[in-house]
């Protein structure tokens, strides 16, 4: 007898689904199947196992026992085909949410290709072995004392307190233990604010260009999306609606993607705008603990007098995106609504992991791997912006932020079709590159690449920009546009000792 097993679960509940499906697709009603001892024989498995899948079907009457003869299909068993794989997205959304984010989330999955063996991937988290040890240590600690249980719904204790500690010390951020909500990572944060402030049909103002799956989050909740310019000083607050958004969303200490810091007359007009349109300020502070060039800036929330800024930053970006740990510093008037969120959503975030986290920030061991971090990015950081430099021959424009793991290439003069078309040639040199355009809702007449650094080691970075300047040379090659001219000359003499000169009598 053939049977195909499914590989789900225990032999014995593989085998019954297989005889009840060989019954349905033809086996005849009434016919002697083969004894436990020659199947078991035939499919290479224990007799008790058959003798289980026998009993569990004579236990729901697809099969009868006949003393001395043997087990037979039932004769009354019903003859049904088997049930079709539902197709995904083959029914009509049953839910105007649904019917959003299904037009929100379409297209948007991983973006490393298949068979790209290097890839300048933003977000990617930058591995460190020594880490990984340290970080198995501080959980098999925690797990030999950590209560069973839930943790409760804004975080535990420890955490929350070592949280606040950090915050203070390194972004000026002042909150008490009580403001804390510890979150599954800046995900969840965004879709927690957009539950508690965001009904269909509320505006909300993003940067342009932005981090797409925060605005998708908002659109699937209904929201009405005003982008607003970013310059080199970061968001235009001129360019924010007149008439007041419910919610404005910035990356105000390191813009993503282009790198740009919010000057401090920018952030005292945004609280401004919030305080006048009682709107709210969604903060996302997605990688502040990197800067190459001094100390890191004060976050929006430490200006903030009236509590309209909800800050969010993340412990994933610099640990590693597996513990899945962020927190959310809560306005006053906000918390009770907040931590309902948070417990309709998953109750609360897993309570080994935050108590792990704690001591880690508590024994400095998570400083010290920031400083150790912030040392190896910067020399990614450096060499790659020094081969690009020796690779781009004047075909690209660098914009360096000095910050977090990434920053943007601009091609002047090139279309995002163009760049489209690099994209994909690097694409079959598996190389991965990623254009800004995604980042923009409308088009914005200038094309570039977004260039993660974080997830490479030095020598893949090298090993990238070999393959980076060949497909640049043969998409963009040197030659492809004609170089500006030169201005004319003025007529040159001969001097009386027979050197030519420019009229002009230059020295």
């Amino acid at each position: 007898m053939h049977l195909q097993l499914d590989g789900n679960g225990p032999l014995h509940a593989q085998l019954t689904r297989a005889l009840k499906a060989a019954m349905r697709s033809g086996l005849v009603a009434g016919s002697r199947l083969p004894a436990t001892r020659q199947l078991a024989r035939e499919l290479g498995m224990s007799r008790n196992t058959v003798m289980a899948a026998y009993e569990q079907l004579r236990a729901e009457g697809f099969i009868e026992g006949r003393v001395g003869s043997g087990s037979y299909i039932a004769a009354s068993l019903p003859r049904a085909r088997p049930p079709a794989q539902p197709v995904e997205g083959s029914i009509a959304p049953q839910s105007a949410f649904a019917r959003r984010m299904r037009e929100c989330h379409q297209g948007f999955g991983g973006v490393v290709a298949e068979g790209v063996l290097h890839a300048f991937q933003c977000g990617e988290p930058m591995t460190n072995p020594m880490l990984t040890t340290v970080w198995a240590r501080e959980l098999s600690r925690a797990a030999q004392y950590t209560a069973p249980g839930y943790a409760p719904i804004r975080g535990l204790p420890a955490l929350r307190e070592a949280t606040c500690d950090y915050l203070a010390r390194r972004r000026g951020v002042h909150a008490r233990p009580e403001d804390v909500l510890i979150v599954a990572g800046t995900q969840q944060a965004i879709a927690l604010i957009a539950d508690v402030l965001v009904d269909p049909g509320d505006l909300v103002a993003i940067e342009e260009p932005h981090y797409p799956a925060i605005r998708k989050v908002l659109q699937s909740h209904g929201a009405r999306m005003h982008t607003t310019t970013v310059d080199h000083e970061g968001l235009v607050c001129a360019a924010l609606p007149e008439g007041g958004a419910k919610l404005v969303c910035v990356t105000p200490s390191h813009q993503f993607p282009t790198g740009a810091v919010m000057s401090l007359q920018r952030r005292m007009e945004l609280l401004d705008y919030a305080s006048r349109h009682d709107a709210w300020i969604f903060e996302d502070d997605y990688d502040g603990e990197f800067r190459y060039d001094g100390k890191p800036l004060a976050a929006l929330r430490s200006l903030d007098d009236h509590n309209r800024v909800i800050y969010v930053g993340t412990f994933s970006k610099a640990v590693s995106p597996t513990i899945r740990l962020g927190y959310l510093i809560m306005p006053p008037q906000l918390q009770r609504d907040f931590t309902s969120a948070k417990w309709m959503s998953d109750f609360s975030s897993p309570g080994v992991e935050q108590a792990a986290l704690a001591q880690f920030i508590d024994n400095g061991g998570f400083e010290r791997h920031l400083r150790r971090s912030a040392q190896v990015l910067k020399e990614r950081r450096r060499v790659l912006i020094d081969g690009l430099r020796a690779c781009g021959r004047g075909r690209l424009l660098i914009e360096d932020s000095r910050a977090g793991m990434h920053f943007v290439v601009w091609f002047p003069g090139r279309s995002d079709a163009e760049v489209a078309t690099l994209v994909e040639h690097a694409r079959r040199a598996r190389l991965g590159l990623y254009s800004i355009a995604p980042l923009y809702l409308r088009p914005c007449g200038r094309a570039g690449l977004v260039m993660g650094y974080g997830g490479m080691s030095v020598a893949e970075i090298e090993q990238a920009l070999v393959l980076f300047e060949r497909c640049l040379d043969e998409i963009f090659p040197v030659s492809a546009k004609p170089l500006p001219r030169r201005p004319a000359q003025r007529p040159t003499r001969r001097s009386r000792h027979g050197r030519s000169r420019a009229s002009s009598g230059s020295k």
